[in-house]
């Protein structure tokens, strides 16, 4: 795969990079990324993720851009309000890095389309705030074999975990908590959705690229208040209905 003069410069900062380099950033450019959810989490993770050179990105939301998107989801602007997320984002990210694809689909991921639309992609990044969609895109992804980056937030803390088979998501959030919040709920500093977005973001790329040590089967935790950083184990569940046994 050969790279024309402004990919040269547009990936300097890859390229040279020893974990990277041109076998990476080729690898990069062959890769096709499904975000589900433009929102908090799948807003900066596009645009990084646009930027870094992934060939074709995914995004699949039937959502609208409104006003009280505008403090957290940075890939939207004020005149975009009322449009549909994933054509306006679709539009940012072409205007960040015309080189690439973007392959929109303004709908709800749902058990009848999750298999199809995952299907087509080589990792998933889920940023979506509600455990319903959460289960369904774990179980399309180990269903499929597909790598799974799971982002989420809250007030001023965010998760980021990597599930590859087993454990999965599942594992992890075996039942949906009763009193599950969301940002509409509990409120999220805009500045945390950065950071989650961004971490999910470059564990997507690590992955691609092959470089350091994926978060496949931990949990990271950040803690924005305090300002730090916890990483734990995720114990597969050998009873676990996606992925057990």
């Amino acid at each position: 795969m050969i790279f024309s003069e402004d990919e040269v410069e547009r990936y300097a900062r890859h390229l040279v990079l020893s974990e990277i380099g041109g076998p990476g950033q080729q690898a990069l450019k062959r890769a096709r990324v499904l975000i589900v959810g433009a929102g908090g989490v799948g807003a900066p993770a596009a645009l990084y993720l646009a930027a870094a050179g992934v060939g074709t990105l995914g995004l699949i939301d039937d959502d609208i851009v409104g006003l009280s998107n505008l403090q957290r989801q940075i890939v939207f602007s004020t005149p975009e309000v009322g449009r549909l997320k994933v054509e306006a984002a679709s539009a940012r990210l072409n205007d960040l890095n015309p080189q690439i694809a973007i392959e929109t689909f303004a709908e709800r991921l749902t058990p009848d389309n999750a298999a199809d639309r995952i299907a087509a992609f080589d990792i998933v990044l889920d940023g979506t705030d509600d455990f319903e969609t959460r289960r369904i895109v774990n179980g399309a992804c180990v269903a499929a074999g597909k790598t799974l980056v799971s982002g989420a937030l809250g007030r001023w803390s965010g998760q980021v975990a990597v599930f590859d088979g087993r454990p999965c998501y599942q594992c992890l959030v075996p039942e949906t908590p009763p009193d599950a919040e969301t940002c509409a709920r509990v409120g999220v500093v805009g500045a945390l959705a950065g950071v989650v977005g961004s971490m999910a973001a470059l564990e997507t790329i690590k992955r691609i690229v092959g470089a350091g040590e994926a978060l496949t089967g931990r949990l990271m935790i950040y803690d924005g208040l305090a300002g730090t950083a916890r990483t734990a184990r995720i114990a597969a569940d050998p009873g676990c209905p996606v992925c057990g046994g």
